[in-house]
């Protein structure tokens, strides 16, 4: 018999459907089977006859990895490319340990992590002996070589491209003022100013 991977029931302070029905205007109305557009098809409990695999052999969990707090185990098989590391991974921690994933704020903490983390790469970019270089980012040296500025003047599907010189290029802009700001700032403090 197959793991089920889906927690029944364990969740504290599960509203009953009666209180569901009330708040939400609609709700339950797949309830019936016969109202299911799956139905008869469906597989309510379990695997289905004749299936012919058995449950995979778990992978082994080196380091704890997230789920969704719907699931009470991981999948058999998972990606250990990127482990979560840093405050960007201490974001995404808290993300799926408190947050369902039908939850608007799982998802926008897991989008504050990768903006954090791009932050982090920039910073080590910049303070690395090959910075990236943000003039190429924006793709204008390219266009200028390949098709002069025709391409950002018009007959482009995507209309952000008048933006992403300044989205690319203006946070290492002011991060740079701002260090230049404290470089001087500290000079003068140092000279005696």
């Amino acid at each position: 018999m197959a793991k089920i991977p889906y927690i029944r029931g364990v969740r504290p302070n599960i509203p009953t459907r009666e209180e569901l029905r009330e708040r939400i205007p609609g709700w339950g109305v797949d309830l019936d089977p016969a109202d299911r557009p799956a139905f008869p098809r469906e597989i309510v409990n379990g695997v289905p006859e004749g299936v012919l695999w058995d449950y995979p052999d778990e992978q082994p969990e080196t380091y704890p990895r997230e789920r969704s707090i719907e699931h009470a185990q991981l999948t058999p098989v998972f990606g250990t490319v990127a482990p979560l590391e840093g405050i960007p991974g201490a974001i995404r921690r808290f993300a799926y340990a408190r947050f369902s994933e039908a939850r608007a704020a799982h998802w926008l903490l897991l989008l504050a992590a990768d903006r954090v983390e791009s932050k982090q790469h920039l910073w080590r970019s910049l303070g690395s002996d090959r910075p990236d270089s943000f003039l190429q980012e924006t793709g204008v040296t390219v266009e200028r070589k390949v098709a002069s500025i025709r391409p950002r003047l018009g007959g482009r599907v995507d209309k952000h491209h008048v933006v992403d010189p300044v989205v690319i290029a203006l946070p290492a802009i002011a991060g740079g003022w701002v260090a230049w700001r404290a470089l001087r700032g500290a000079a003068r403090m140092a000279v005696g100013r």
